[in-house]
C-alpha cells in the first residue's frame, strides 16, 4: 500500500499530465467524488469495475444515482442482436467512470481488458472520463504495472469471473496513458485507501 506522502506525489505527477486529481480517503469519499463529477443531464458508461461496486456506485443493492445510465440500455441492445448499434453507442457516452490496473510513481495510468469496450471511451470517444484508484495500484514504473496486470490483477479476475459461471478472462488489450491534451477531461479519483482489485 502506497504511503500518503507516495499519494500526494501521485497525484502532482498526474496533474502534471494534464488529469484532474481528487485524493479522498476510501470508499464513501470515493463515491460522493463521482457524483460531484456527474451532472444530472449525463448520460454515464459505468465501466465493469470491482472498484465501482465497491464504492456501492453499481451492484446489488446500490442506491440510485442522480444521472442517465447507459449501461441498462447497452444490455437492452445486446439482448436483442443489435451488437453494432451497442458498440456505437458505448463508444461516445458524455462520461465514463470506471478504473485502472495501475499508476506508476511518474503519473503513467495502465488499464487492461479483454474486448476493449471500455478503452475507445477512455483514451477518447468519451466527454469526460473518472477514474476511481485505490493506493495499492501505485506501481513504482511501467514494467512494474504490466506484472501488476499479468501476475495480479488477471489471476483475480479471471477468479470472480469463474465464480460467476462465466470463462475465465484475458488480457487482449492494453490502453497506456501517458497525458491528457483536453483540460478537465479526465479525473482520477485518488483514494488513500484501498479499492477494487
Amino acid at each position: 500500500m502506497a504511503s500518503r506522502a507516495k499519494v500526494a506525489t501521485v497525484a502532482r505527477a498526474l496533474r502534471r499530465r494534464g488529469l484532474d486529481v481528487e485524493i479522498v480517503e476510501g470508499a464513501s469519499d470515493a463515491r460522493a467524488a463521482v457524483l460531484r463529477c456527474v451532472r444530472p443531464s449525463d448520460l454515464v458508461l459505468e465501466a465493469t469495475s470491482e472498484t465501482l461496486r465497491e464504492i456501492g456506485l453499481v451492484g446489488e443493492g446500490a442506491p440510485p444515482v442522480p444521472y442517465r445510465r447507459l449501461r441498462p440500455e447497452l444490455d437492452r441492445l445486446a439482448r436483442a442482436g443489435r451488437r453494432d448499434e451497442k458498440r456505437r453507442r458505448g463508444a461516445s457516452p458524455d462520461v465514463i467512470v470506471g478504473s485502472v490496473h495501475a499508476v506508476t510513481e511518474r503519473g503513467e495510468v495502465l488499464i487492461a481488458s479483454g474486448s476493449g469496450s471500455q478503452l475507445g471511451p477512455y483514451g477518447y470517444g468519451a466527454g469526460r472520463v473518472i477514474w476511481v484508484v485505490g493506493a495499492q495500484k501505485i506501481v513504482r514504473d511501467l514494467a512494474e504495472g504490466f506484472r501488476r496486470i499479468q501476475e495480479f490483477a488477471l489471476h483475480r479476475e479471471d477468479a470472480r469471473v469463474r465464480r460467476l459461471g462465466g470463462g475465465g478472462s484475458v488480457v487482449h488489450k492494453l490502453l497506456v496513458v501517458f497525458g491528457e491534451h483536453q483540460p478537465h477531461r479526465v479525473t482520477v479519483i485518488l483514494s488513500r485507501g484501498p479499492l477494487g482489485v
